[in-house]
């Protein structure tokens, strides 16, 4: 009865809790986006790279990111590209009754077309690379060195490719330097760094096809909802080996440059997307993925509108933020890294969709948003999460998985930045990370020891862990910001700015504005807990 009784009373503190943080939740975000518009009001004169707007006519419009820039610009190409080459692959598979091997053969034919458009004479660098880590896993692929063999083929081609820039033709002879007049519109080297991993893929798959599995397939049955409707999730098809003659060339070579997902990913495993290119993908109805192609217009609209109004990546740009309030610049990082997650989301998606039309599924890369991540373990599940799960697959369960926890993390992270890019700012985002990862594991680790006898003992350990969580993100902000828009060198800028006389009562307010944050996030997840 008592229990009961401090159950009801719980729920109803939890109630009023919560209401109090939603009011709190508006009002920073009224205040975020009013003083964001003022912002973009006093100083686009000053700003660089803002075009005239269509959504918002009387607004510019930010486009100072390259990478958006690039990619919103190509959008109805992209879109009649991929158009054309679905509709065909269709018809083929419906008429001709294709299955692996014919399908490979139609795909990397498109796909093929699709990379001399995009790398011209620089598709033979691409093969010969691609040639070569073939037959190391077939003259290599049964010992038991192999691990060895292939990632240090690929490891050494990732840093030649940055080193030399993509090569030139003229290296191997004048008689070749003509062709370096047609290397395309698309550096080969930036998509490479995704073939790497889909070269390591298919080497470990081959080299684990025979091997016994450590994939508990009853357990996952009882607990996976896709597989109990009688159809086959992500994680069966990449766990499930694959008979030895689906590792074959032409396979191998369309799985490498499958035209939908070779620019940017999604990246799935060889055992996965061999399966559905045999047959497709059906744990993703054509209502679902309907939904998911309106989504995505509608996030599109979203970024527009968003670029419109706040110019948050022209003011990082420009360097003007650095003689801004303190205030000022929390608001433009925190701006930054929406834009960046929102920028990441429309691209994965939008070469997912192609490929789930065409029955490939490849993971969700930005299942959660940004603004719903308290922890670092649980943000990198949710950012770029088909990587999260490749690095899970192929580096951290090889390397002792949980039992070496703290020592696999920075063999991981060290790795992410390098295959980012040769930049002292990566690994410096890499290595922070790292760091900020310690702290977080030990606490969890005695949070897991920890058992709250008493009611209040509960709300002493929840309070304990809304205040980790505000600390995390405030460090999440910073590991990013770092790697990603001022590299190490504005560390003691970024720091200097909010340790001072002025900037203290910001942190505190962004410090308590996480807590709050953290806060409704419990109260999310208890929410799709009692969901049935």
């Amino acid at each position: 009865m008592a229990t009961s009784v401090n159950g009801s009373e719980s729920g109803h503190w939890k109630q009023k809790e919560l209401w109090f943080l939603v009011i709190y939740a508006i009002v920073f975000y009224v205040i975020i986006i009013n003083r964001s518009l003022q912002l973009s009001r006093d100083h686009y004169k000053q700003l660089f790279n803002l075009r005239p707007g269509w959504l918002l006519p009387s607004h510019l419009n930010d486009v100072s990111d390259a990478q958006w820039r690039n990619f919103r610009g190509n959008i109805p190409v992209l879109t009649v590209v991929f158009g054309i080459f679905t509709l065909l692959a269709n018809l083929m598979r419906a008429f001709f009754n294709l299955r692996a091997r014919g399908m490979s053969i139609v795909w990397l034919s498109f796909s093929l077309t699709y990379l001399s458009y995009l790398h011209g004479a620089c598709i033979v660098f691409i093969l010969s690379i691609a040639t070569g880590n073939f037959l190391l896993v077939k003259i290599f692929g049964q010992k038991k060195y192999f691990p060895l063999v292939v990632w240090s083929y690929n490891i050494l081609f990732l840093l030649c490719n940055r080193i030399y820039e993509g090569y030139s033709f003229s290296t191997f002879g004048q008689q070749w330097a003509f062709l370096d007049n047609y290397r395309g519109s698309f550096r080969w080297h930036i998509c490479f760094n995704f073939v790497v991993l889909r070269m390591i893929s298919f080497g470990l798959d081959y080299h684990w096809a025979n091997q016994d599995s450590h994939f508990d397939q009853e357990k996952h049955y009882q607990r996976c909802h896709v597989c109990k409707s009688g159809k086959s999730c992500y994680q069966v098809l990449q766990e499930r080996s694959l008979h030895s003659d689906k590792f074959g060339y032409i396979l191998y070579l369309c799985y490498l440059v499958y035209a939908p997902l070779y620019i940017a990913g999604p990246i799935l495993s060889f055992n996965a997307f061999a399966s559905q290119l045999d047959v497709p993908q059906n744990a993703n109805s054509v209502r679902n993925v309907t939904l998911n192609g309106f989504r995505w217009v509608l996030s599109l609209l979203l970024m527009e509108l968003m670029t419109h109004l706040f110019y948050y990546n022209a003011f990082a740009n420009s360097g003007l933020w650095k003689h801004l309030s303190p205030m000022d610049v929390f608001i433009i990082g925190y701006g930054v890294l929406n834009f960046m997650w929102l920028k990441f989301l429309l691209i994965w998606r939008f070469f997912r969709f192609w490929s789930l039309i065409n029955g490939i599924e490849a993971p969700e890369n930005m299942p959660k948003c940004i603004n719903n991540c308290h922890n670092l373990e649980g943000f990198w599940k949710n950012w770029h999460a088909s990587f999260n799960k490749w690095l899970v697959r192929y580096i951290y369960i090889p390397l002792g998985g949980n039992k070496k926890k703290l020592l696999n993390v920075w063999v991981i992270f060290t790795f992410v930045a390098i295959w980012h890019d040769l930049e002292w700012k990566l690994l410096s985002w890499a290595w922070l990370t790292c760091l900020f990862f310690i702290p977080e594991l030990v606490l969890k680790s005695a949070a897991k020891a920890f058992q709250a006898q008493s009611s209040f003992g509960e709300i002493i350990f929840r309070e304990l862990s809304a205040v980790a969580g505000a600390v995390t993100i405030t460090c999440l902000m910073v590991a990013n910001l770092v790697g990603f828009v001022i590299g190490p060198r504005g560390i003691n800028w970024l720091l200097s700015s909010f340790l001072h006389k002025e900037g203290l009562p910001v942190l505190g307010g962004l410090l308590m504005t996480f807590y709050v944050g953290t806060k409704i996030m419990f109260h999310i997840d208890e929410a799709k807990q009692r969901l049935p």
